[in-house]
């Protein structure tokens, strides 16, 4: 199992309990990100070696503070 967060925002286009699809990107450096489906959220730059395995998971917390709101998934790999 593994945890990923993202930044979304727009309040409440995702909720706690929430099945999302991402799909994943790469950038010029070599670094991926993902997004969670259809463009509500952005992960953070992810190394090659660290990349997900699967593309559906579930949103177990979303949270604002004074930088926005963040989106935590989890997915089964």
């Amino acid at each position: 199992m593994r945890e990923m967060e993202f930044k979304m925002e727009r309040e409440g286009v995702v909720k706690e309990g929430d099945h999302v699809t991402v799909t994943e990107s790469v950038l010029p450096s070599g670094f991926y990100y993902y997004t969670i489906d259809p463009s509500l959220a952005m992960s953070y730059n992810i190394a090659r070696d660290q990349r997900l395995s699967v593309f559906e998971g579930d949103v177990t917390a979303v949270i604002e503070n004074e930088r926005g709101f963040y989106v935590t998934v989890r997915f089964d790999e």
